[in-house]
């Protein structure tokens, strides 16, 4: 297609734009009916039995006691339960046998702080999104109560957990609803939307984000200390205002060092930065490490609170039997030591083809990417999240 002579480029980028978003919401209406809504597959017993920490046996015996809600049952007589069925058993066991209480539900207890996980880089690439996603998920379903909050203007996230950021959300439907500077600011609450996924709620991201970016350096000019505090201030006071409703909060920042992620970084209580073993990689990395420190030490000195529980580096996309990457892991490992987690993400063709229709490995049933594919994928993720868990749960005091 050949641009008419004397067309600015702007006007140009932005007739394919509008052709572009014209082509997604056709497709996305054909492929996403407005009345239809992603949904969570069932689990079968077995599956169920290992979240809830229990025994087979033991959910047979709650079915045919008629305690608990009751499993679908197929013609073969093998039973499946819902996450919402999963999580109202948890309810049950732990009020059942309360020594075991927090095994099962294990929520966060009065004194212990709620967890606000924010997951940075700036290179592309690094599975930044593809993390929050895994550990989110994995979160709920291991009984906590999370918020992923996408603070990416570019809204993989919000994708992922079932919607259509460019269609679906109206003015301030995005955090930047409850952190903007003028008279517009409305409570968080306002932004949480429930998913598909229980026990994970969705602030959703697009590009109204942005307008953050463009009116922080105005608001700074004019030297005022605004209502909802300094720009690295407005998250982490945003947030605290539903403390009590959750136990973590996992934040997906934009793949850049901007006032958001600023904000991100002092609202959050531990920080992972995800890195892609490569040479490329771990250069843009390097840079990204000294950029942070120069902006989080300004910040620092302005009053913003950059104490941490945990730093980690996540090594996504591995290819355990390549070389140069076993070097690069190597290397990192010998400088980072224990602040790099010891189980790595493999790459992976199940997780990549999840990816490509909008779903994550726990929507999937095993058959559909091949068992043993999808079993080492899982196994690599769940590995790493169990990791971080850990973490978590040292910081709250419960394990040393």
């Amino acid at each position: 297609m050949v641009p008419p002579q004397g067309e600015t480029s702007d006007v140009r980028i932005s007739a394919q734009a509008r052709l572009l978003s014209e082509q997604l919401q056709s497709l996305g209406a054909r492929l996403f009916p407005p009345d239809s809504h992603k949904s969570l597959r069932s689990f079968s017993s077995g599956e169920a039995a290992k979240l809830l920490r229990v025994s087979d046996g033991y959910l047979r015996q709650l079915s045919l006691d008629g305690i608990g809600p009751i499993p679908e049952t197929s013609a073969s007589g093998r039973r499946s339960y819902t996450l919402v069925q999963i999580n109202e058993l948890r309810r049950h066991i732990a009020s059942a046998k309360p020594r075991e209480a927090q095994v099962v539900l294990p929520r966060r207890r009065p004194g212990e702080k709620m967890q606000t996980i924010a997951c940075t880089n700036f290179k592309g690439g690094s599975a930044k999104t593809t993390t929050c996603l895994y550990l989110a998920q994995y979160l709920a379903l291991s009984g906590f109560r999370v918020l992923a909050v996408d603070l990416d203007p570019q809204a993989s996230l919000s994708t992922m957990l079932g919607l259509q950021p460019e269609f679906d959300l109206k003015e301030g439907d995005t955090i930047y609803g409850a952190i903007r500077y003028d008279d517009q600011r409305r409570p968080i609450r306002d932004c949480i939307l429930k998913t598909y996924f229980d026990g994970l709620d969705l602030i959703p991201g697009n590009l109204e984000l942005m307008e953050f970016e463009h009116e922080t350096p105005q608001a700074l000019s004019l030297g005022q200390h605004p209502a909802g505090g300094m720009f690295f201030q407005r998250l982490g006071r945003a947030l605290a205002e539903i403390e009590t409703d959750y136990d973590v909060v996992v934040v997906d920042c934009p793949p850049q060092l901007g006032y958001l992620t600023l904000g991100a970084l002092c609202a959050a209580t531990a920080l992972l930065i995800t890195i892609h073993p490569q040479m490329v990689d771990v250069a843009s990395m390097s840079q990204f490490l000294l950029m942070a420190s120069d902006l989080m030490a300004v910040v620092r000195k302005a009053g913003g609170d950059l104490r941490h529980d945990f730093i980690r580096y996540v090594i996504t996309r591995h290819e355990p039997h390549d070389g140069p990457q076993s070097q690069v892991v190597a290397l990192l490992r010998g400088l980072f030591g224990d602040e790099v987690l010891a189980a790595t993400v493999w790459k992976s063709t199940a997780i990549a083809d999840a990816g490509l229709t909008k779903q994550s490995l726990y929507e999937l049933d095993r058959g559909a990417v091949g068992r043993a594919t999808y079993d080492r994928a899982l196994e690599s993720l769940e590995a790493v999240n169990s990791e971080i868990l850990g973490l978590i749960l040292r910081a709250w005091g419960r394990i040393t």
